[in-house]
This record gives C-alpha cells, structure tokens and sequence, in this order.
C-alpha cells in the first residue's frame, strides 16, 4: 500500500468522524453527563445509561438556551443553585408515551375484577368506595381510560365515593391531563362502547380535538408526585396502574418501589405494570395472576 494511498485513507476516515460528530452548539463533557446522571438517579430515581447521553444533550440543550447558558458546567452550577430548576429539569429528561386502552388486557381485567364486583356490591349497600392510583400518568389517557371504564359499569356514581389519583413527576403532562383535550385521532383505538364518553371540544362533529364528559373527568384527581419521595397521602388503593415507569429505574430502586406499591394496595386488590416490566425475585405479598397483572395476597 502507498504512502499516499494510507494518507488519504487517513484523511478521508478523519473526515467521516467529522460529519458523524458534528461540534456541539454547548460544551458537555463526560463529567457533565456522569454528574446530570447521578443528579437525576438522586432526585427521581431515573437511571440514565450511557446510550442516553445524546437524549440528555438534546433535551436539556432547550434549557440552555432559554436561561443563556454557555456550557453543561454552567447548567450544572445553576442546577445546584436553584431548587426550582429541578422542575423544569425532570420535565426535561423524562418520557411521556401513552393512548387511551393502552395494554387493552389490563382494563379488560379492571372491569371484570374491579368494576363489575363493585356494581354487583353496591347493590346490597347505599353507598361504597372505590380508589384507584394511576403512578406515573403522563397525560392523563390512562386515568381517564380507567375512568370511562367505571363510568360504563357504574351508572349510578353519584351514589359512591369513587375516585382516581392521578400522579406525575412531570409538571407539563400534569396541565395537559388537568385540560382533558385530546386530538381527535387519539381516540381511533377506544372501543366503540367507550365512545360516547367523548365529545368534540367545540361540538362540532369535524373539530380537530375532543375532551371527555364533566361526570367522567370529576371522577380524576392530578396531583404531582415523585415517587421517591414520601407519598402524602393515607390509605390503601382497590387497584395501582404502574405502567412503564419502573423501565427508567434500577434493580433497587424497582424493588424498593414495589415494596412500597404493595403496602398501598388492599389485600386483594390488583397492581398492573407495563408489558416491558417483570418483577424479578420475590416479592412477598404479591402474586402474579395474568399477563403483567399482580395480586395484594390478603
């Protein structure tokens, strides 16, 4: 091989490393995303690899450049400055995907073991209560999922004392879930039986977005809460939707959230995770009985 022949391979090597790695618009050093990373593990849990380190830049490149920030080692001093950037750094970095009936199988098992037994108790009683956690929101489309379902089933809910937690640690989805607007595609994959909980915003047939009925978004409440944290809220749930949230944790910190999921459900009542979850080991108290769904053993 020629002198010459190696130089240009050479230089055309150096030159494809170039376009693949492009200068950053900001500074971001191994030591700004290992400090960001146990930031986040810290104060949510959030376990961040190494192949995250591109979704970190992105995602907080945004609050560089709406606080004029030069650099990560500025952001990370003004991080440790400012209590109320956290906020707005959890926001940041956290994921937000969900649809109304997502994991279909889970509400099918919520009406047939939660919903249907309710109805067929409150007929032998005057009033009865019912209270269902969805951990980890987003949105809102699994609580209000949760809550058509009840609807359906329950027709007389004004009787009950039925209700829904809704819990975020990200504040932007919490206003998003609060609202209850929805484009109107977002409702292609609900049931047809579920449909009549759903209207057009402005009551036009055509409109862009749809929002659900009064009677449905009463029955949820939204609050913030990071899960790490103490939970300010007194007794035990009939059933916890905990989808697709322990996937952002490590082994410990799932296994600590499990244990504290399971004194907060009532003996007999039912956790759901997500369908990219397991719980691997032994968790007294709980036992698997369907796809991702989980039992209070009593």
């Amino acid at each position: 091989m020629s002198r010459d022949f190696r130089g240009a391979a050479a230089a055309f090597v150096t030159s494809e490393a170039a376009v693949a790695e492009p200068p950053r618009e900001f500074a971001f050093s191994d030591a700004d995303f290992r400090s960001l990373a146990q930031f986040a593990h810290k104060q949510a849990g959030i376990a961040l690899a190494d192949s995250k380190r591109n979704l970190v830049y992105s995602r907080l490149s945004r609050r560089l450049r709406a606080l004029g920030l030069t650099s990560f080692r500025q952001y990370r001093e003004h991080l440790a400055a400012d209590p109320a950037e956290l906020e707005s750094f959890i926001n940041a970095i956290s994921t937000n995907l969900t649809k109304f009936f997502r994991e279909a199988h889970h509400f099918d098992h919520f009406r047939t073991h939660v919903a249907l037994p309710f109805v067929q108790g409150a007929h032998a009683a005057a009033s009865r209560r019912l209270r269902v956690w969805s951990a980890g929101c987003s949105t809102g489309e699994e609580p209000y999922t949760i809550a058509v379902v009840l609807k359906r089933e329950i027709r007389d809910l004004d009787r009950h004392d039925v209700r829904i937690l809704a819990t975020d640690i990200d504040t932007d989805v919490i206003g998003k879930g609060v609202r209850g607007e929805y484009q109107a595609n977002s409702i292609d994959e609900v049931p047809k039986t579920y449909r009549e909980f759903f209207r057009p915003i402005d009551g036009k047939r055509e409109s862009a977005n749809v929002t659900l009925d009064e009677e449905v978004q009463k029955l949820v409440t939204f609050r913030r809460l990071n899960l790490m944290e103490p939970w300010p809220f007194n007794g035990n749930f009939d059933a916890v939707f905990c989808r697709n949230v322990m996937i952002y944790f490590d082994a410990a910190t799932k296994t600590a959230l499990i244990e504290r999921l399971t004194q907060k459900i009532k003996p007999g009542g039912w956790l759901y995770i997500g369908h990219s979850e397991s719980l691997i080991g032994s968790h007294p108290g709980l036992r698997l009985v369907g796809r991702t769904i989980y039992r209070r053993e009593a």
